[in-house]
């Protein structure tokens, strides 16, 4: 629960640029993997919010022209 409100509080507005988006996804993703290696109670969930925020993240990136395969927002 706590980094359900934690990802919560740092999600961008609604008409954020992908970027931002995009950023917040990767974010949450990495809090997810942590929380997965950490919590051992709650592993197979964190890991399953960590694949759906990646590929969040995933799906902006194709949305932004010239985006895909960049190296230096990841």
């Amino acid at each position: 629960m706590e980094a359900h409100a934690a990802v919560a509080h740092i999600r961008p507005d609604r008409e954020a640029p992908l970027e931002e988006w995009r950023a917040y996804y990767r974010r949450s993703a990495a809090l997810y993997a942590e929380i997965a290696e950490i919590d051992r109670g709650h592993h197979h969930e964190a890991l399953c919010m960590a694949e759906q925020a990646q590929n969040s993240a995933r799906e902006i990136e194709a949305q932004i022209p010239g985006g895909e395969g960049r190296e230096g927002d990841r």
